[in-house]
């Protein structure tokens, strides 16, 4: 390295012994501090929540990051505006399909957007280790998971809440009661409210224990779809044999029947367990206290996981 002393101007060596405070100078090289507003936390967990929010339906992504999630909206309002021509086009007292019961139905779609976008929502800021740069600052952790858990739960009440806006919508047009529709809309918004809680919480947990995207995406259909179809053999097996008893029971080990089973016991819905033996009130509570035990679980579980990120 050269310890060669500063150069004047004219290229003439100044000897350490004869350097003065005149010889120093300070460039001015246009840097300033800023002076602008300082928006904090609230505005960087909010803005967070929009991309996240966003980025669940590929927007502000490429074209084919937008094909799936919308490919998958399609496929669940279009259903819902098939039975609304068929109410209006043969002027049926009721719509073909209760509230409550629309996305029990098509919980495979469901299944499907959760296991497509829940690890693209977390999974790409742990594989490709950005996750310590949000912690840097101003945001923290806890904004981190808030923000996640609110935005993937979001972008599923969209996604469930939206047909249910097509039944209503046809069934005012088709001159249905209007407070027997407004009190169906209603209690299927609450389901679809929980069902997004739960059901979102649910695939996070799994998405963020691995950064790779494809092992989230086969665990989250795994839970979502095996367990249902374990409970639903199960059930129907005890049906066969007589223990009644058995199957609210049994219900609640998987997220679809729990929903099932809490909108049976408190929103007046059709059971679709075996025999239509839904839970009973007493038992609804149980269900109820299960999926809030879940939900408050989902969210400790990720607040323990990202403790340890980036350190």
């Amino acid at each position: 390295m050269s310890t060669d002393s500063p150069r004047t101007p004219d290229a003439t060596r100044i000897p350490d012994s004869t350097r003065t405070p005149e010889s120093t100078r300070i460039h001015n090289i246009g840097y300033r501090n800023y002076d602008g507003a300082r928006l904090g936390r609230a505005y960087a967990r909010r803005s967070l929540f929009s991309q996240s929010l966003r980025g669940a339906y590929g927007l502000g992504r490429s074209a084919k990051s937008k094909v799936l999630p919308m490919i998958l909206f399609a496929v669940m309002c279009v259903p819902a505006a098939i039975m609304v021509a068929v109410a209006v086009t043969t002027k049926a007292d009721d719509l073909p399909l209760d509230y409550t019961r629309y996305a029990i139905v098509l919980q495979a779609v469901i299944s499907l957007f959760l296991a497509a976008q829940a690890p693209q929502t977390v999974s790409r800021d742990l594989r490709f280790k950005t996750v310590p740069l949000y912690f840097s600052r101003p945001i923290e952790r806890g904004d981190y998971v808030l923000a996640k858990f609110a935005a993937m739960t979001s972008a599923l009440f969209v996604l469930t809440a939206a047909p249910l806006l097509v039944l209503y919508v046809g069934a005012l047009l088709a001159k249905l009661d209007f407070a027997d529709q407004s009190a169906g809309f209603a209690q299927g918004l609450v389901s679809v409210a929980l069902l997004s809680l739960l059901f979102s919480g649910i695939a996070l947990v799994i998405s963020a224990i691995t950064p790779r995207r494809g092992f989230g995406i086969a665990a989250v259909i795994a839970v979502l779809t095996i367990t249902y179809g374990a409970v639903s053999t199960v059930q129907a097996i005890a049906y066969d044999q007589g223990s009644t008893d058995a199957i609210s029971w049994l219900g609640l080990f998987s997220p679809i029947t729990l929903i099932d089973g809490v909108q049976t016991a408190f929103l007046g819905a059709t059971s679709a367990f075996p025999g239509g033996e839904g839970p009973s009130s007493g038992m609804g509570v149980v269900y109820v206290l299960v999926v809030l035990g879940l939900i408050a679980g989902c969210y400790g579980a990720l607040m323990r996981r990202y403790r340890k990120v980036g350190l």
